[in-house]
């Protein structure tokens, strides 16, 4: 702030030129009038410095810091990890649509030694298939690039502040679907029904009954009992192919339209 007198600013010129409601109108010219005797626009600027100054915990950020665009943040590459995410997602959820073709969630006469039906139908489009092979691979790794970019985002978010007011329900909602991801994860990684998937299983079964009260009512209802079966592997498909993409789909999309409202945080 300078005691000096300020260059004169033809203001009324400037508001000819601005599309404003009368309510607007009003509110600027008494603020014009009251800046040009009282100058309060330079002394609110000296109250925002003393009250970044004083308040360590929310400091400027980098751009009002340095007078920076508040669109380079975009181009940052950490700030593109919920873009690239949400990519990852898409290409994942069209692969996996794709695999749904030729997957088929059945244990079938499985007995011991013998392969059950998902995992030979697994092992067709790895070996017959044509192209099987990549499409699966491009499932897989969409979704381990998926997972780990989801949580680097997260970190972003935490290190950078970006969860704070007024962004702590988007934050609530950035939870929600790094779990979900797990849930996805966890259920696309028993669908082979393989010695991986079954041991996965039964440990998902011991970590449902471990829980108090409602631990068998639990197992009962995501693994169709306290054993692993085709009722297992049916929720599993159920929960990985009709119900996650919707909820998960719908959350991103609630996810974007808050930060498309509130803009991206930027790191303070």
């Amino acid at each position: 702030m300078s005691l000096q007198k300020q260059d004169e600013h033809d203001h009324k010129a400037w508001l000819e030129n601005k599309d404003l409601s009368p309510v607007e109108r009003g509110f600027l010219v008494s603020l014009i009038w009251m800046d040009q005797r009282f100058r309060i626009v330079d002394y609110l600027e000296l109250l925002e410095t003393l009250y970044y100054r004083v308040n360590l915990q929310m400091p400027k950020s980098h751009t009002e810091q340095y007078d920076l665009d508040n669109k380079f943040w975009y181009w940052y590459p950490l700030y593109t990890l919920g873009f690239f995410s949400t990519l990852a997602y898409i290409v994942a959820a069209i692969s996996g649509a794709l695999l749904g073709f030729y997957y088929s969630p059945a244990i079938g006469g499985a007995a011991g030694g013998e392969a059950s039906v998902a995992y030979s139908q697994i092992a067709f489009i790895m070996q017959d298939l044509q192209f099987g092979f990549m499409l699966r691979s491009i499932h897989r790794w969409s979704a381990q690039v998926m997972t780990a970019a989801v949580f680097l985002h997260m970190l972003r978010v935490y290190f950078t502040g970006g969860y704070k007011e007024p962004r702590e329900l988007n934050w609530l909602l950035g939870i929600v679907l790094i779990s979900l991801t797990m849930v996805f994860g966890y259920t696309g990684y028993l669908l082979p029904w393989d010695q991986l998937a079954f041991w996965a299983g039964q440990i998902g079964v011991e970590m449902a009954l471990s829980i108090p009260l409602a631990g068998e009512w639990v197992a009962q209802l995501l693994f169709g009992g306290f054993s692993l079966s085709q009722s297992t592997l049916m929720r599993m498909y159920i929960l990985h192919v009709f119900l996650l993409p919707f909820v998960v789909t719908a959350l991103i999309a609630l996810h974007i339209g808050i930060v498309w409202v509130q803009g991206i945080a930027e790191p303070h």
